[in-house]
């Protein structure tokens, strides 16, 4: 814990492992004086080639995050403690960055659909980050649309002729893409002509969170926090509402709830219309993100460890269910 004191004068006196959240690593830190911190470790990668620009992008987030609640007042933003340099993180080892925030007394929920009594809610603290757009529009990444990992799913498409023996569970990932090739690139063509619509709003694009579902969002008796922000970008506000419509419902096989009365109160509050193409085009993503991200793992060097059986499980549950 020695870049703890000399990122951020932090001396511990105890420190706890969490087992919460996904995709990154938590502590419980007590210093000298008795105060807690919540501090977090982000994986940059498993390829060297990508750390660098991982670190870089995850930096910009955070300092957006930084930004929103310092500069713009927004008290629902649990932003990151800057570092004695100002930075929003410091890199600990070359795959791995290191951030602190404020311990916060609450409990967030789990991922996946909010419930209708609680859209309301969100609907607001979004409109109200959305408004907040000016204080970070020349410092925050901007949305390229393009599809994380695209590259290697049209490799694995291009690689379905042969035995794939990364691990136990390649061989079954190839067949199943296989079955289902004529329907990923269907996905794919449907994705680049939505995105091409999406393109022409650009001038109208927000400040987004990127994934302000329940388990990002939590209840503390000030009031909500939204807590996450790696994902920060510049891009359609539909990249955050999608998340408050039935088609994240559907997507998780949870029943739908209607969709105008939260929308319509999003542009109540911002005078600013929700589009159709926005809202197709982020379930979409979401999908072939999955999808790319998945087939990529499976298709590896890999073992039998749960983490690799649970990619091709959800990769199945995508394919198999998805409709053209």
């Amino acid at each position: 814990m020695v870049a703890l004191t000399e990122g951020w004068g932090i001396e511990p006196h105890s420190v706890e492992y969490l087992t919460v959240g996904a995709g990154s690593y938590h502590w419980s830190v007590v210093d000298r004086c008795g105060t807690a911190w919540f501090v977090k470790v982000d994986d940059l990668g498993v390829e060297d080639a990508g750390r660098d620009a991982a670190f870089g992008q995850l930096g910009q987030s955070f300092g957006a995050a930084l930004a929103l609640r310092r500069d713009a007042g927004l008290d629902f933003v649990l932003a990151p403690i800057p570092t004695t340099t100002g930075a929003a993180i410091r890199r600990l080892t070359s795959r791995y960055a290191l951030s602190v925030f404020p311990m916060v007394a609450g409990a967030a929920g789990h991922f996946g659909a909010h419930r209708p009594e609680d859209r309301a809610e969100v609907i607001d603290l979004l409109a109200e980050l959305h408004e907040a757009t000016p204080i970070v529009a020349e410092t925050a990444s901007r949305a390229d649309l393009v599809l994380p990992a695209r590259d290697k799913l049209e490799e694995a498409l291009q690689d379905l002729d042969r035995e794939w023996t990364g691990g136990p569970h390649a061989e079954p990932a190839r067949k199943l893409l296989s079955d289902h090739a004529g329907q990923i690139q269907r996905l794919l063509a449907d994705f680049d002509w939505r995105v091409d619509q999406v393109r022409t709003t650009a001038a109208a694009w927000v400040v987004t969170h990127g994934e302000p579902h329940p388990g990002n969002v939590m209840r503390t008796p000030a009031g909500l926090r939204l807590i996450d922000w790696g994902t920060v970008q510049i891009a359609p506000p539909e990249r955050d509402l999608w998340m408050l419509t039935s088609a994240f419902a559907r997507m998780l096989g949870k029943n739908p709830v209607g969709d105008d009365d939260v929308l319509a109160r999003y542009t109540r509050a911002t005078g600013r219309a929700v589009t159709s193409a926005g809202l197709a085009l982020y379930p979409l993503w979401w999908r072939l993100a999955d999808i790319a991200i998945f087939a990529d793992e499976l298709r590896r060097p890999h073992g039998t460890g749960e983490d690799i059986a649970a990619s091709l499980h959800y990769l199945t549950g995508y394919l198999e269910s998805s409709q053209d």
